[in-house]
């Protein structure tokens, strides 16, 4: 699977609504699993972005549909970032010429 970092930013329908946040996790993570995909990590974080998910989908497409998924819903907006673990790092950079 691959693994997915989501910079999430609250907008301001999500952070009026914040009280009913934990709910909305438990909604995502269930909507990860139901396409068999899995939230790693949730974190609330200080500055830039308002939260931080870990997440693993089986491809692209697949992340790429959940994550404007959870757009639709208008609570929050993210920047995703593709990760690659330390074992395929060191592949990719043996495989430099």
């Amino acid at each position: 699977m691959a693994t997915y970092i989501v910079l999430i930013r609250y907008t301001q329908k999500g952070i009026e609504n914040i009280k009913q946040g934990p709910q909305r996790v438990d909604a995502v993570r269930q909507l990860l699993q139901s396409a068999g995909a899995e939230m790693r990590a949730f974190y609330l974080t200080f500055g830039r972005y308002d939260a931080v998910s870990i997440i693993e989908a089986p491809d692209d497409e697949t992340a790429a549909r959940l994550l404007l998924t959870i757009g639709m819903q208008g609570n929050v907006k993210t920047e995703t970032l593709k990760a690659f673990p330390e074992d395929e790092y060191r592949r990719i950079i043996a495989a430099l010429p």
